[in-house]
This record gives structure tokens, C-alpha cells and sequence, in this order.
């Protein structure tokens, strides 16, 4: 069975016409352009229309016709088909995929694995325990996904 991603969640309604406020939780917005097969509230529906209004992304779905239909799916998650990835470049990587990698200092020395990624403006940042790797060259040597293993190398004060 095909395992299913959350990709926003509903924020309200906007106007009467049953548009959607949606709170976007994926890097990859294009998950929710316009013909995309998402799942809510447990059935299976399709974006009619989507765009941007006051920085919140609105969305049109088929079946959801008034303002009542539309209030009716507050705080519900949208999802969509894991395996409607985009591609990615060298160097990206889904946020899931890294979460429970084991990382490893260059000498080899085990640090634990990764508890969560945060997502900042200047660059993610990788959680060990209680520490905390910006996801930049500088710190993150290797990243092998097959393997689960990413290598780094960590600066004094990193650890205290």
C-alpha cells in the first residue's frame, strides 16, 4: 500500500465559494499545484485552483462548494502520494529521510542519530540530542542515505 506524506493542514475558510486557508508543511509546494490528487478528511480529491492571498496559500478543491462544506474541514491534514516526489538536486534531501540517520564524527566516533531537522532561514539544522549541526559543508562531510550515515565534523563548543 502506498504510504501517504502530510503537505499542509487547513488554517479556515476564505470567502463563500469554499476556498481553503492552508498552512503548507512540505518544501515542496508543487505537491498542491493545480490537477494534484490530495487526501483529506479521508477521500480522495483533486486542486482546482491555488494561489497566494495576504502570504497564506488558497486552495480551491473538488467537492468542497460553499463556505460551510469548506469550515467543516478545519485543522484537517491534507496528504499526498509519498512517491510523488520532485526531483532533487545533489544536495537536497527530504526532511524525513534524514530524520533517524546515525551520524559520525570523521574520526569515526558515533554521536547518536538525528531526533529532528529544524528549518531556518540561513540553513537547516540537524538535532543530535542536545546538538545542534547547521547543515552546511563546513560541518556536514557526507550524507549517504543508503547507508543511513551521515559523517561531520563538529567545532569546539558544538557539544556543550
Amino acid at each position: 500500500m502506498a504510504k501517504n506524506v502530510r503537505v499542509g493542514r487547513i488554517a479556515g475558510a476564505h470567502g463563500l465559494k469554499g476556498e481553503l486557508k492552508v498552512e503548507v508543511l512540505t518544501d515542496f509546494v508543487e505537491r498542491l499545484d493545480v490537477g494534484r490528487r490530495l487526501l483529506l478528511a479521508g477521500q480522495w480529491t483533486t486542486v482546482e485552483s491555488a494561489h497566494l492571498h495576504s502570504g497564506r496559500l488558497l486552495l480551491k478543491l473538488a467537492g468542497i462548494d460553499d463556505v460551510d462544506a469548506a469550515k467543516s474541514m478545519l485543522w484537517q491534514y491534507l496528504e499526498a502520494p509519498e512517491d510523488e516526489r520532485p526531483e532533487l538536486d545533489e544536495d537536497e534531501y527530504v526532511t524525513a529521510d534524514l530524520v533517524g540517520m546515525e551520524v559520525v564524527t570523521l574520526e569515526g566516533e558515533t554521536i547518536g542519530k538525528i531526533d529532528d531537522v529544524l528549518l531556518m532561514p540561513a540553513q537547516d539544522i540537524f538535532v543530535v540530542g542536545k546538538i545542534m549541526i547547521p547543515a552546511v559543508k563546513q560541518f556536514v562531510k557526507s550524507v549517504d542515505l543508503a547507508n543511513r550515515r551521515i559523517v561531520v565534523e563538529l567545532i569546539e563548543g558544538m557539544r556543550d
